[in-house]
């Protein structure tokens, strides 16, 4: 398979700075392709070397997600998977499921990695995953550790400097939408009468208080408004909406349906086979709305959604940008053949624009997250001055 050029840049600069430092982190935007980034390096290290590598991540649906892109980009190199099913090290590049894999049991059967990749790599610091990377250090201590994220800030703040010690790259958003690798997102701002109350929530350790955000959003008039604003905006665009609360999620629903709009909802209560029926209506076309509870943060990959609804404010930029990358990736006319997608509409029903701004968020290893410049105001209409051309708008409240 053949790297676009900025991948390419990417990937070697990866492969250098594991081989100069023993560890890296990659940063880069949804939609960049990391899952093929990330298999590149992968198949250029265990080439080399001539021995094993396993990719982590914490969901089924981000590990099915790489095994296919790996066999695709590496298809004479054997694959294998560690999670709940089977336990498998067989392959050159094991796949693995880290809530499995953290399990002592499991640890004991690890073998000798020459290279061992966390995917959305800003979770590397909590306990599962230090448990593992200690374990393959512990095996071979030469064992080359290396990140992707498409965001390098974590909500409770801590450093991601004692896993990575150097950053190989970072590539931005702007960068790939100037390229054509991704569509410009198209930010309303819309008040449904809920924006100063949003803006008492308490924080928490992780994010805003989603139960006191519940209370706000989670009523009748606010959701009929939402639909409303909806239609007018987007209303025939594949959608994906971010809720509050399961309970919100399951109302957001119900009205979408009684509003003759196919909706499905996934939440983290479900089972993955649930989750993936439900995904299935979405993606094969017969439902027009995903509705979820941080379960598409990360790692969801449909290219025709052109529509993301915030119905929820994030006090983390890192967490709203993942939010909103849901829905920036380009379509292949191979695959959606007669689909056109120029841009993403975003509708910000909380208030996550104008506390961060600009998409754009530096690499800081050290724990801080660095803000975007704040929105600038002005009265009846306002508008957001993005670092990446992102024409954000704010309508007159209603």
């Amino acid at each position: 398979m053949i790297l676009r050029p900025r991948q390419e840049i990417f990937v070697s600069r990866s492969v250098d700075a594991l081989y100069e430092h023993g560890d890296t982190l990659a940063v880069g935007p949804t939609g960049m392709g990391k899952s093929i980034c990330l298999s590149a390096v992968v198949g250029r290290v265990i080439s080399k070397s001539g021995g094993k590598a396993c990719v982590l991540a914490h969901r089924d649906e981000l590990t099915q997600q790489n095994v296919m892109k790996f066999t695709k980009v590496n298809p004479g190199l054997s694959t294998s998977v560690v999670d709940a099913r089977g336990k498998s090290w067989r392959g050159r590049a094991t796949f693995a499921m880290v809530p499995t894999l953290a399990r002592q049991k499991n640890l004991d059967a690890m073998p000798d990695l020459d290279l061992l990749v966390i995917d959305e790599a800003h979770h590397a610091v909590a306990n599962s995953y230090t448990r593992i990377i200690d374990s393959a250090r512990g095996i071979n201590p030469n064992c080359m550790i290396y990140g992707l994220t498409a965001t390098s800030g974590r909500g409770d703040k801590k450093a991601l400097r004692p896993i990575f010690s150097n950053v190989a790259d970072q590539v931005r958003l702007g960068e790939l939408i100037q390229s054509g690798h991704l569509v410009k997102p198209r930010t309303f701002v819309v008040d449904v009468g809920t924006q100063d109350a949003l803006k008492s929530v308490r924080k928490t350790a992780d994010d805003f208080d989603m139960a006191e955000v519940s209370q706000i959003m989670n009523k009748a008039p606010v959701t009929e408004a939402v639909i409303k604003h909806w239609k007018e905006k987007a209303g025939t665009r594949k959608t994906i909406v971010f809720c509050s609360t399961v309970d919100h999620a399951q109302n957001v629903t119900d009205a979408f349906n009684n509003a003759d709009v196919e909706a499905v909802m996934v939440h983290g209560e479900l089972s993955t086979a649930e989750r993936k029926a439900a995904l299935a209506r979405f993606e094969k076309g017969s439902a027009m709305v995903v509705v979820n509870v941080a379960v598409l943060t990360e790692g969801y990959d449909h290219p025709p959604t052109s529509c993301v609804v915030l119905l929820r404010p994030s006090s983390y930029k890192s967490t709203m940008i993942q939010m909103v990358g849901r829905g920036l990736r380009t379509v292949d006319p191979a695959l959606f053949p007669g689909l056109v997608k120029t841009d993403c509409i975003v509708l910000d029903f909380g208030t996550s624009s104008i506390l961060h701004g600009s998409l754009e968020q530096d690499v800081n290893l050290d724990g801080k997250e660095i803000l975007g410049a704040a929105p600038t105001k002005e009265c009846r209409k306002r508008s957001i001055e993005p670092r990446v051309p992102t024409n954000h708008t704010l309508p007159d409240t209603p």
